[in-house]
């Protein structure tokens, strides 16, 4: 469990803001969804039992040899080039030298200072619709690391674990890391926009279909760098105020973590800077639960990882004519895709933003093609279901809904068979895993009734409850019917179409020249 102690004092976020410009600088690691690992063939299926997709290559024997990859460095390629990169026409790979128990060759073969990609962009969106530019370093290829699991603690964490076992499956899966330049002028917004700028990488990721880009599962990894410089009195200045010391939190693992622990960053540091202190340059540890930064080690210099060429790895030199091959094979922009559909669905800037935010682009675009109109697709993702996504704390994909039930629900809706109150019992249904809409409607008996005997009889009685309500009607006050239109649809729980029950209604109460 994490002590007290370890509770640092922090500044207004607002205070904190006013004394310093934050400097943020990020670091996306990217599993690649390639049936075998970077340098051998043993699978790469997430979930395996322990140890049990590994070889001598992967553990580090002596005497194997790694083979690169092919569809691991055509992925990287893509990434380069939609991440707007220069792609190296010669490159080659390195050791990274350091000793940590789930690295089992004590080295990590990595690219040092020839990357495959380098000097790209990356365009997000932010909330309010503008666009912040972040500019990308970097995206190298490199192998990932075994994975420790601790066990016998409350928390999962080595602190108060009993001991420790190693799973090596993971170690060997092909990462892209992808390194941004430093971020800047960001302000307030250093928060916000890293938030977006993982979100935007994370969907053009989806889009390439190099990953499956899952936070949760580990296979997508933020490295969170942060740092404060003084602000400069004269604000155009700014750029020539040298960066502060930076601190690096560790593997976080979804987008509302990394916005956290960016803005807990910036008051803590702002908080020991005011009171004298200084930054120590170290990794540090995000905690979920209670929010806040601790520290891990003292962050090691490039110098300290020594570096040098891997000599059981050829240089890698892609001809532009495959370059520009797999140029060939980038998918539409997220960022113009976007555009494009909004232009299809006729929906407003705000409501395709609004879209965007609760990730539900893809969502609505599935369910249009699954026969629904746009505006009913969006009604249903970024209503009800946003609801009770939130509600249960989840992404709005991970509902157990698929597009398909969706655009069935809303057919039955279309067609008179069930009102917004049974498809929302419906949708209940579905959830709750009892089938597709059509099964569980039929299940549940949720089908509308539109039986004149039944409906005539509940109109009636409507009525005779709301004498003042059919006066007021009968006076020629046509809108007053809704009253009576909705004490009948909650006498028969919904179920009662409510088209019909308004002309029954009037039927019975408007003056004989408005009947």
């Amino acid at each position: 469990m994490t002590s007290l102690s370890q509770f640092a004092e922090v500044l207004d976020y607002d205070e904190a803001l006013e004394r310093f410009d934050p400097v943020l600088g990020l670091e996306v690691h990217v599993e690649l969804n390639t049936a075998t690992k970077m340098f051998c063939g043993c699978r790469t299926e997430f979930g395996a039992e322990p140890n049990t997709q590994v070889c001598p290559v992967c553990l580090g024997l002596p005497g194997a040899l790694p083979v690169l990859n092919q569809t691991g460095l055509e992925s990287a390629i893509r990434i380069g080039l939609a991440l707007n990169c220069s792609i190296a026409e010669w490159c080659r790979f390195a050791r990274k030298n350091y000793f940590y128990p789930d690295m089992p060759k004590n080295f990590q073969t990595s690219q040092y200072d020839e990357p495959i990609a380098f000097n790209g962009y990356l365009d997000v969106e932010l909330e309010d619709g503008e666009t912040f530019r972040v500019e990308i370093e970097r995206a190298h290829m490199e192998e990932d690391t075994g994975k420790s699991l601790h066990v016998g603690g409350a928390t999962g964490r080595i602190q108060g674990a009993e001991y420790s076992l190693v799973d090596y499956n993971r170690a060997g899966i092909p990462l892209i890391e992808i390194v941004t330049k430093p971020i800047t002028g960001a302000g307030s917004r250093a928060p916000e926009v890293a938030k977006a700028y993982v979100s935007a990488l994370r969907e053009l990721l989806r889009a390439l279909k190099v990953s499956d880009v899952k936070m949760e599962q580990g296979s997508m990894r933020c490295d969170v760098n942060a740092s404060l410089r003084p602000r400069s009195e004269k604000p155009q200045d700014q750029d020539a105020v040298k960066f502060g010391t930076r601190t690096e939190t560790k593997n976080v693992n979804s987008l509302r973590s990394v916005e956290r622990s960016v803005k807990y960053e910036i008051s803590r540091q702002a908080a020991v800077l005011v009171d004298g202190g200084s930054i120590l340059q170290e990794t540090r540890h995000w905690h979920e639960d209670t929010g806040i930064t601790t520290s891990g080690r003292p962050k090691s210099d490039a110098d300290d990882y020594r570096y040098f060429p891997e000599p059981d790895l050829v240089p890698i030199a892609p001809s532009a004519e495959w370059v520009e091959e797999l140029r060939g094979t980038l998918p539409e922009p997220p960022a113009e895709r976007r555009r494009r559909l909004q232009g299809e669905w006729g929906f407003s800037d705000k409501e395709m933003r609004d879209l965007y935010n609760a990730g539900a682009v893809e969502l609505v675009e599935a369910t249009v093609a699954a026969g629904a109109s746009s505006a009913a697709a969006r009604k249903w993702w970024t209503g009800e279901l946003a609801r009770l996504a939130n509600q249960q704390e989840k992404p709005l994909a991970e509902m157990p809904v698929t597009p398909a039930q969706i655009a069935q629900l809303q057919s039955l809706v279309d067609a008179g068979k069930l009102t917004d109150t049974l498809a929302r019992q419906a949708l209940e249904g579905v959830l709750a895993g009892e089938g597709d809409p059509e099964q569980v409607v039929q299940a549940r008996g949720l089908v509308v009734v539109s039986d004149d005997g039944a409906l005539g009889e509940a109109v009636d009685r409507a009525i005779e409850a709301n004498p003042g309500i059919a006066d007021k009607i009968r006076a020629g006050k046509v809108q007053a019917a809704g009253a009576l239109i909705g004490a009948v649809m909650k006498e028969m729980r919904g179920k009662a179409d409510a088209a019909r029950v308004r002309e029954l209604v009037i039927e019975r109460l408007a003056p004989a020249e408005d009947a």
